[in-house]
């Protein structure tokens, strides 16, 4: 059975009929960049997360750097993070001159753990930057509580995690700004690029609007120098018509993470994500963690089983930030998770068959490894 990572020819079957009308409408009033589209799906989203404003944005990335531009940090300011995320994360804290510092993740869930946090402030920090990663929120609680007693900006980065909440209240909500990718194999994803950043403050909203466009406060003029992070009208129209199926397909994706966990219980050789109580896992990736997890990943390729790393290098060792002076062993829960995380296939239709197939494969493989070390499970 060929069971691929992600598929997205069944999601679009269902929007096909609402959505090629409403791109052909765009087409015939070609207004592509930003305009009444985007404002559209600007309120939708700021409603569906809770915040009182939402922009529209060219990428998650640009989502990033508008957030860290908006609360003017750069050259000389430090940003708390992960080593444990996809690039951008620091790389974004890097494009605007500030210092990624990178405290270590939970060994379970794989966030940023809060309780090593406080001991990496220095006078030069100015934000703390959390990753909800693989779609399950970070201790939020724990983070806003040190941000406020060090008058720190709180980031989001929401990109792998629209739908997902911390307690009653949705990633993106929680902090000072949210920042959300709609690259096409998030959960909610557009056909290209294009993100958002939600915020309850004004006065940051407005000067991210002007950064969004070149700094412009009106036509040709500049306050300051922003960058070109609009959204393409097209995209909105995607976004705003697949938000509506957005809940059904999240539980989709826990109901098909929830047979994994089942189908994984009596192997102990097999490290199954976590799930905290009090935060709504969404699954934008079902993560295990396995021993051989490089022998693993070769043997379900060969059997048209999809699976991929979700990340095989922590962002402290990429050779672009040896300047930051951090060597191996410096955060080895990171890079423990670094050597054993396999992501599955776990995309709202998939079959509940092809999920069995899946667990069946990966038991039978690993029945002759060792059980997950200590470091991975703990």
């Amino acid at each position: 059975m060929k069971v691929p990572l992600l598929d997205l020819k069944p999601q679009f079957a269902q929007v096909k009929d609402k959505l090629v009308p409403e791109l052909i409408q765009l087409m015939e009033n070609q207004t592509f960049i930003l305009g009444p589209a985007v404002e559209k799906m600007e309120k939708e989203l700021a409603a569906y997360i809770g915040t009182k404003y939402a922009l529209g944005v060219s990428s998650g990335t640009d989502a990033l750097l508008l957030a860290l531009m908006g609360l003017k940090i750069g050259a000389g300011d430090e940003v708390i993070t992960t080593p444990f995320s996809f690039f951008a994360t620091a790389g974004c804290i890097h494009r605007v001159g500030a210092k990624p510092v990178f405290v270590d993740i939970e060994a379970d869930t794989m966030n940023i753990d809060a309780k090593k946090i406080e001991a990496a402030i220095t006078p030069k920090t100015k934000a703390i930057l959390p990753v909800h990663l693989f779609g399950q929120c970070v201790d939020m609680d724990a983070i806003n509580a040190i941000a406020a007693k060090h008058k720190l900006a709180v980031i989001e980065d929401a990109c792998q995690a629209i739908s997902s909440k911390y307690r009653d209240k949705q990633a993106g909500s929680i902090g000072t700004v949210g920042c959300f990718s709609f690259f096409p194999s998030k959960n909610l994803g557009c056909f290209g690029d294009g993100g958002l950043v939600t915020t309850n403050d004004e006065a940051l909203f407005t000067r991210m609007k002007a950064l969004r466009v070149h700094g412009t406060v009106e036509t040709y003029m500049h306050r300051e120098v922003g960058i070109n992070g609009r959204l393409d009208a097209l995209q909105a129209v995607v976004v705003s018509t697949k938000l509506p199926l957005l809940e059904g397909w999240s539980e989709g994706r826990r109901r098909n993470a929830a047979r994994y966990d089942n189908l994984f219980a009596d192997n102990r050789k097999v490290s199954v994500p976590k799930r905290h109580p009090e935060r709504r896992h969404i699954f934008n990736q079902y993560v295990i963690q396995v021993e051989d997890r490089d022998g693993l990943k070769k043997h379900l390729s060969d059997l048209g089983i999809g699976c991929a790393v979700y990340y095989p290098l922590s962002l402290h060792q990429q050779e672009c930030f040896k300047p930051l002076g951090y060597r191996k062993g410096d955060f080895p829960v990171s890079e423990n998770a670094a050597m054993h995380v396999l992501a599955l296939p776990v995309y709202p239709e998939l079959p509940a068959d092809a999920i069995d197939y899946v667990a069946k494969t990966i038991n039978a493989y690993t029945q002759k490894e060792k059980p997950m070390c200590s470091s991975a499970t703990a």
